[in-house]
């Protein structure tokens, strides 16, 4: 432990322990309180030949981030068929393993921290089954948890605890490539292992938990470190068979077709020790079996079609995809196993077919048994942050000159759709293009703040991800690289270099300067806190400081090519001491798993449509202390459009994933309500394994108008639509002050009683723009007749909000109208798109204070429980219990499912930027209470996937 670890754990229990008495503090006083107490503790405790290895302020900013961050407990659906409660404190005591990784995660880790790892871990290993447990046993699950927010060292810690209760083979799917499973072996070797491993076995060198224990423990290790490294033929030969006594095996692998042959091979032929009586097919079982599947929506999945008999089961001839049958060819090896399947975007798993089995490889991989969400803590920097108004203001910069824009797109530096032959010139010059340069000056400024932080011993890292082929790839690296050395050149010569400073003297006034004010704004000072309590991000230091150290700066950093083909690595754990300063060029290597340590800048043009696809891709999410401020993103309008419909996506499905939790739930019934959400149309057909539909649901859901057609004839039909429907209801106009169920008055009309069929006739009438997923007015339609045959959504509230008296008025239908204002998301000539049109409190339109006060009870609940992702108490219920009250029925108030929302508004939108009005546009939102009729639409899918997987698919 290095000097400044040693003195963050000695102060911050200190504390801690101060706050609990005195209560919480302002952030000034906190800083002060922990800077005297760093202060003391190196002056007493620290030797003197080591003082000068002190760095105050990256300990104080540590502990202060330590001491207000907030971590939320997990949220659990689970299935207890067959299943036999076991784990115990008694099952629990002399855990070896366990106990070990606890001791090397309280090295930078603080007690809380730890505490919620200890926690989950549990709450998951008591989801598998008891490894004592005589006879057959299949525990099948899913942990799911946010791109980039910690899931290896969450399956670490449920490793450890496996081992010691007793699992003696455990096989950890890492990754499709080399340096990913290298880098998860690295890991695995800290956490569990204790020794570094060559291609010979255990060197002898002690690694992490090697140091917390005694030697007689280490377990076995079945690969090594090497980057080929892997399960392999060899491996298998001179590998001989296992004992039950026998300390734990580990193996980390690939999901790789002949690596898996060859577990699958030795695991038949030297640790099998029986026969299946009904099969003759050689099994296991005295040692019970752990598969941990990390990005287990990856290549994990059987994609190909099936076909189902009468009885709803797959046919036990299909012949499911390579790496889907060899994974289950293993588990089906065993007669006592568990699967874990981790990933950020659970929903190809939760469309596996969960009566899909054959006989040669038993039971798909659907996670009957439990599916936990792992909640992130509040410094995790995610999507709904990234691409929030806030986010895409001040980290998000469009970029659009890659292309050539007057040949429609298939020209250019990096067009979308180019051949792995693909030349990158911009203007016919064998250079990259302004915005890359300026995404590269972005990096040295953030490189240099953090040196200046008292970060220079910290790694940096730029990502560029601009293609999947390889040898373009090599292109771009050989581009950067004279880019790189040409300034280098200039600054170490002081010769042109003034036209580069003033480059990135305009780029720091106009960006980061800009960026950092507004994150922490003198004139607020509680948001100022909250952020800088987050994050600790500090103020700027001053340009002349940046001036001084941004030569050396540079000089560090190199470009690195990552892919299946280059031999460079992100040696991150050789450079631990200096830092690794690298700007990583890759394509699907950089899109799963492989972290990049630092990353402060990202340039990005891969342009997928798929949920999963885009999510994995977002290396730039995850934990950014001290430097959230630096953080830039260069992408396209596209990009940034698709990432704000998943954001809200993600939102919403963890929002019923909230509410199914707290009902007790089973896994099925989430698959089921998520093969349902609307909002999923962007996900991949092809991982639904659904041929020509999908059966959606809008039961418990809202969907809202976002994406609008610039066509004036479009927006003169809707306005038209919208004054036909109020002509036709004027005589159910609430003639009464109306007042939302939580006190505050409603700006605008609203109609009450109103049939169903002008609902209908209206959504008919609107024109949705085809890229209206989740509010296709035709889907809408179909849904709600067939709610009104099962006796729902029959009577509806109209509400029209108008917007401030600052704003357009309109004439509607002989009502004068304010506009509402919403800022221009992105968007083309033909189309506009805003992040989103609905106001939460909207909602509470047309609820009765019964129900309001049900819904309030039960969302205080589940946060005094844990069970949310708020921090303080939430001002008002969750929407999403609201929708279910009104259509299910709480436990004070009466549901009523037959009564919808329709929510109008007039909006100005405005492009991004300026103050333009682009029109006054007419949009909707509809609110659905929840459901038990189980009514569903289909959807046509058809064969878009096949111009996916052409366009976007495919390993480099």
């Amino acid at each position: 432990m290095d000097v400044n670890q040693k003195i963050v754990k000695g102060v911050q229990a200190s504390v801690e322990m101060e706050l609990l008495e005195s209560g919480e503090l302002p952030l000034a006083e906190l800083e002060i309180l922990v800077r005297n107490k760093a202060t003391l503790y190196l002056n007493n405790f620290v030797p003197k030949s080591q003082r000068n290895e002190y760095q105050e302020e990256k300990v104080v900013s540590q502990i202060v981030i330590n001491c207000c961050r907030w971590t939320p407990q997990i949220q659990l659906l689970s299935d207890p068929t067959d299943h036999d409660v076991w784990l115990n404190s008694e099952r629990k005591k002399n855990w070896v393993y366990w106990e070990s990784y606890q001791q090397l995660l309280s090295e930078y880790l603080d007690d809380d921290a730890i505490d919620n790892l200890d926690e989950s871990s549990d709450k998951i290993l008591e989801q598998l089954e008891d490894p004592k447990r005589t006879g057959s046993w299949d525990r099948r699950g899913l942990v799911v948890g946010h791109v980039q927010s910690g899931k290896t060292g969450n399956y670490t810690g449920v490793i450890t605890k496996a081992a010691d209760a007793g699992y003696k083979i455990i096989i950890v799917l890492a990754g499709m490539h080399n340096n990913l499973r290298a880098q998860t072996q690295l890991r695995i070797e800290s956490g569990f292992i204790g020794y570094e491993t060559d291609i010979e076995g255990l060197t002898g060198k002690l690694s992490g938990v090697g140091n917390f224990r005694d030697e007689s423990f280490t377990p076995n290790a079945g690969t090594n470190r090497a980057e080929k490294g892997d399960f392999n033929k060899n491996k298998a030969k001179t590998l001989s068979g296992i004992s039950p006594e026998e300390k734990p095996w580990i193996f980390v692998i690939k999901k790789n077709k002949s690596v898996l042959e060859h577990l699958l091979r030795w695991i038949k032929t030297r640790v099998s020790d029986s026969v299946d009586a009904g099969t003759d097919r050689r099994i296991v079982t005295k040692l019970p079996l752990l598969v941990i599947d990390d990005e287990a929506d990856n290549a994990s999945i059987d994609t190909k079609e099936q076909s189902f008999g009468i009885d709803g089961k797959v046919d036990e001839q299909h012949n499911p995809t390579a790496i889907n049958s060899l994974i289950r060819q293993i588990m089906h090896s065993f007669s006592r196993k568990a699967y874990i399947g981790y990933t950020a975007t659970p929903f190809a798993n939760v469309f596996i077919h969960n009566k899909s089995e054959t006989a040669k490889e038993g039971r798909d991989l659907f996670p009957s048994s439990f599916i936990v969400n792992l909640l992130a803590p509040s410094n995790y920097v995610g999507p709904s942050a990234i691409f929030s108004d806030q986010g895409q203001r001040l980290f998000v910069k469009e970029i659009s000159d890659f292309v050539d824009s007057t040949s429609n797109l298939e020209f250019g530096w990096m067009p979308n759709k180019h051949k792995s032959e693909h030349v990158p010139l911009y203007q016919n010059q064998d250079v990259i293009p302004p915005s890359l340069i300026t995404a590269i000056n972005s990096f040295f400024l953030a490189s240099s703040v953090r040196y200046l932080r008292g970060e220079q011993n910290s790694h940096w890292s730029m990502l560029v991800h601009v293609t999947r082929f390889t040898k373009v790839q090599s292109e771009i690296v050989d581009q950067i690289k004279r880019h790189l050395k040409y300034i280098k050149q200039k600054l170490s010569r002081k010769i042109g270099h003034e036209e580069f400073l003033r480059d990135l003297k305009i780029l720091w006034d106009s960006d980061f300067c800009k960026a950092t004010e507004e994150l922490l704004p003198c004139d607020n000072t509680e948001k100022y806190e909250d952020i800088k309590k987050k994050h600790f991000i500090n103020e700027l230091p001053h340009w002349d400081e940046v001036l001084g150290i941004i030569d050396n700066v540079i000089n560090d950093i190199s470009v690195l090519t990552i892919n299946g083909k280059a031999k460079e690595a992100l040696a991150y754990e050789e450079h631990k001491k200096l830092g690794l300063k690298v700007i990583a060029v890759g394509g699907d290597k950089l899109s799963r798993g492989l972290t990049l340590e630092g990353l402060t800048t990202s340039y990005f043009l891969r342009a997928s449509k798929m949920y999963d696809t885009l999510m994995q891709m977002g290396r730039w999410f995850g934990y950014r202390p001290r430097y959230f401020d630096l953080c830039r993103l260069y992408t396209t309008p596209d990009l940034v459009e698709w990432f704000s419909k998943i954001a809200e996506a993600n939102e919403e499905l963890r929002e019923e994933f909230e509410l199914m939790a707290s009902e007790g739930m089973s896994p099925h019934e989430f698959g089921l309500k998520v093969q349902s959400h609307p909002g999923l149309l962007i996900t991949s057909p092809m991982k639904m394994r659904t041929a020509t539909t999908l059966k959606l649901s809008f039961s418990g859901t809202t969907a809202e108008t976002v994406v609008f057609s610039k066509s004036p004839l479009d927006i003169n039909s809707n306005l038209n639509s919208m004054a036909h429907l109020l002509k036709n209801i004027e005589d159910k106009r609430d003639a009464y002050p109306k007042y939302l169920a939580d006190g505050e008055k409603l700006n605008g009309l609203l109609y009450k009683d109103v049939d169903s069929s002008n609902v209908i006739e209206f959504l008919e009438n609107y024109k949705t723009h085809p890229d209206s997923y989740k509010s296709n007015s035709d889907l809408l339609v179909r849904f709600i007749e067939d709610m009104n045959r099962a006796g729902e959504l029959t009577n509806w509230t109209v509400a029209v909000y108008s917007g401030s008296k600052e704003n357009k008025m309109v004439d509607c239908a002989g009502e004068k109208l304010f506009a509402t204002r919403r800022k221009s998301n992105g968007g083309d000539i033909y189309k506009s798109t805003i992040g989103r049109l609905l106001d939460p409190k909207h909602e509470l339109v047309d609820v009765s204070p019964a129900q309001y006060a049900d819904a309030y009870e039960r969302t205080k609940k589940d946060f005094l429980a844990g069970k949310t992702k708020h921090k303080n108490m939430p001002e008002q219920p969750s929407n999403s219990i609201i929708r279910f009250i009104k259509g299910v029925g709480g436990e004070k108030s009466k549901a009523t499912p037959e009564n919808g929302l329709l929510m109008l508004y007039l909006l100005e939108v405005r492009d991004k930027g300026t103050e333009h009005l682009e029109s006054v546009i007419p949009a909707f939102a509809v609110s659905f209470p929840s459901s038990k009729s189980g009514v569903k639409v289909s959807y046509a899918v058809n064969n878009v996937w096949k111009e996916w997987e052409g366009e976007f698919g495919g390993s480099e």
